[in-house]
């Protein structure tokens, strides 16, 4: 039990059954000795062991419940108390044992009765992307909501009990902007990028994670670089020089930069990691392509250029 819980259900008790409890517990108004026992079970490991009380509470209701007394009104509240904290304790479990499915039917449950309850809302958030990064897509839009929620509860000055797993502030910000930006980047590229360089900027390890820079490099490609170059394409590729051509041309070539850092990055960051040697092929494939189109052909500076690119800052969106 958290202590918030405990703390709860104890005035919870204190202001129902204060009067009472030392008699009560021993001997209510009945001679059924089976109530009086269900009854002093869960006083007596209300406190030392709740789930051994709350084991008591639910079969004292299930035989009692229909008293309709002070007790059955108390036994009803702190069960409802005890059942909350539950769900909450568990909520990181299940995404820890990657039982997502259970994980967002249990949260919605907490924040259909605390829609304001931050903790879950982070933990949801990012959870949308350890989901889809285990193929399971299902929950990607409801994830989105709490990461957005939360983002924006955060950056209002609010705070959970406790910021673990993560580091603070601005590590939890980090992730929960990475991981809209990954959420987005099939459906709305050009957000994606917003989220993917807000989440850069943190002082976190997301700074230093290689797939920040892969995610951003692609959002460019997929989104605002393939708008541009199949525009180009139609209106200026062929024809004679224009002013509006030479403009698109230069516009297109920035947003290739953007590409061209974004790759560097995503090389430079995953260093000599075995776990990342096949990406960083791949990368580097793709960084190659883009730079020599940029340097008539030639990848002439481009290893001193990822040597150097984590010591530059990172460029804003065009």
């Amino acid at each position: 039990m958290k202590l918030l819980a405990k703390s709860l259900l104890r005035a919870v008790f204190m202001a129902v059954l204060l009067a009472a409890v030392g008699s009560v517990a021993v001997a209510q108004e009945t001679d059924d000795q089976a109530k009086i026992d269900i009854y002093k079970r869960f006083v007596d490991n209300r406190v030392p062991n709740p789930r051994v009380a709350y084991v008591a509470a639910k079969d004292y209701l299930q035989k009692y419940t229909k008293d309709k007394d002070q007790y059955v009104d108390y036994l009803k509240t702190w069960v409802a108390a005890f059942e909350s904290d539950e769900r909450k304790d568990n909520l990181p479990i299940l995404i820890n044992e990657k039982k997502f499915d259970e994980a967002y039917k249990t949260g919605a449950t907490i924040l259909a009765a605390e829609p304001d309850y931050l903790r879950a809302q982070i933990d949801l958030g990012y959870a949308g992307y350890l989901a889809a990064s285990a193929k399971n897509e299902t929950h990607n839009a409801v994830a989105l909501g709490y990461a957005t929620k939360a983002i924006q509860a955060i950056e209002a000055g609010k705070a959970p009990h406790d910021w673990a797993p993560f580091k603070g502030k601005d590590d939890t910000l980090a992730y929960l902007n990475y991981a809209v930006g990954f959420l987005t980047l099939k459906t709305d590229p050009a957000k994606s990028i917003d989220y993917l360089l807000k989440a850069a900027q943190y002082n976190s390890e997301i700074k230093k994670t290689p797939s920040t820079y892969y995610f951003l490099a692609a959002a460019y490609e997929s989104g605002p670089y393939k708008t541009m170059s199949t525009a180009y394409q139609t209106e200026h590729a062929g024809k004679p020089e224009t002013p509006a051509g030479k403009a698109a041309l230069e516009k297109l070539n920035v947003m290739m930069d953007r590409i061209i850092d974004a790759y560097a990055r995503a090389v430079a960051t995953s260093g000599t990691d075995p776990k990342t040697e096949q990406s960083r092929k791949e990368w580097t494939t793709q960084l190659s392509n883009y730079y020599k189109f940029r340097h008539d052909g030639s990848d002439a500076g481009m290893t001193e250029f990822i040597n150097t690119i984590l010591q530059k800052p990172l460029p804003p969106k065009p």
